[in-house]
């Protein structure tokens, strides 16, 4: 059996008022790819909440990268965040700083202390997404996908396992969409496991992978029909 980096059992997601999921269980294997989908309101930001730590589990037992979720101290929610990949709708990028510097910023947060390796990660992203001329300018110069792509090389910046992506088309047109699509693809396709919530069924379509649907407070598997 393929080794899970996410495993929830019987598993009570939400607020102390009002659980948003009860008793679900799911697991994510090592290098695959999963869409999350269902109805605005039907629970996945709060389950990503959950899984970087944003809100406590509430019931029931959870595993995230060998870390306990339902055990989580607070020494250790810095030290899961950094491997974790998080990929938003609205990017959250510094809108002070540009685009070298909101990387930069992050890296010097978790660690990083030498210059030329800093200046080397961030170049070597800024490559893979395809803006690394576009490094002096600051977010509000750039066009939606530009700003998703520094958003996509600042989740990959401490070569996370698993990357939550909620959303991250959301804002863009049907053809930055496929770009940015294309581009979590091929970082699925070198091993890291996307957890990617969308309302896109085009995409669902053009990327077919397995997808988990949040109704009615669980969370189920669709299996494709043949």
């Amino acid at each position: 059996m393929e080794q899970s980096v996410l495993e929830l059992i019987d598993a009570s997601i939400g607020y102390r008022e009002k659980k948003v999921f009860q008793n679900i269980s799911m697991q994510i294997a090592k290098g695959e790819f999963v869409y999350l989908i269902g109805k605005t309101g039907s629970g996945k930001s709060s389950l990503f909440k959950t899984l970087y730590a944003d809100i406590p589990l509430l019931e029931g037992k959870g595993t995230l990268l060998s870390y306990s979720l339902n055990q989580l101290n607070n020494k250790e929610i810095p030290q899961l965040r950094k491997q974790l990949g998080i990929i938003f709708q609205d990017f959250k990028l510094l809108n002070d700083r540009n685009v070298y510097e909101n990387l930069a910023f992050v890296l010097k947060a978790t660690g990083w202390k030498d210059t030329e390796q800093i200046k080397k990660r961030i170049n070597e992203l800024l490559i893979k997404v395809g803006i690394q001329e576009k490094q002096k300018q600051f977010p509000y110069q750039l066009s939606g996908g530009e700003q998703q792509r520094v958003a996509i090389a600042r989740a990959l910046l401490n070569n996370p396992d698993f990357i939550i992506a909620d959303e991250p088309t959301g804002n863009l047109d049907p053809e930055t969409s496929i770009k940015i699509m294309e581009l979590l693809w091929e970082i699925n396709k070198e091993g890291k496991s996307v957890f990617m919530a969308t309302h896109n069924y085009t995409l669902l379509t053009k990327f077919p992978s397995k997808k988990l649907r949040c109704q009615n407070g669980q969370i189920f598997e669709v299996i494709q029909k043949t």
